[in-house]
């Protein structure tokens, strides 16, 4: 495993023990962060942490690693299987997505995800009735 993949591994951990802090504190100050429930992005350290927050007021999402590789333009691309749950414990989406890294100088400063539905497109379309 490389650094940069240990690193994030790490991350990942971190981030489904709920240590957003430890997480935040490897992103560069102008971090780009994709809003993966609602689409778009985060600007900044603060942005990411007031995301994170609103986001487990009502839903929990836990990530396991499946796959890390590295794109043509150097970023870090993590494969990851992604359960949402709500705040009782029931599934809400399950999915495997991308997810995309560029660390510049040990920091974070972009995360994007790849093609996919948001995680509200994912909870309206598991609820929606069988046609």
């Amino acid at each position: 495993m490389s650094s940069n993949q240990q690193f994030l591994q790490n991350l990942y951990e971190a981030f489904n023990k709920g240590e957003f802090e430890t997480i935040i504190s490897v992103m560069h100050p102008d971090v780009k962060w994709a809003n993966g429930v609602e689409g778009g992005f985060v600007y900044g350290r603060d942005a990411v942490r007031e995301y994170w927050i609103n986001q487990y007021k009502v839903i929990q999402v836990q990530l396991e690693t499946l796959k890390f590789e590295t794109d043509e333009n150097n970023r870090n691309v993590v494969t990851v299987h992604q359960i949402v749950r709500d705040l009782q414990g029931n599934l809400l989406a399950d999915a495997t997505i991308e997810q995309i890294f560029t660390i510049e100088n040990s920091l974070i400063s972009l995360y994007e995800i790849g093609e996919t539905e948001t995680i509200q497109q994912m909870i309206q379309n598991r609820r929606a009735p069988d046609e």
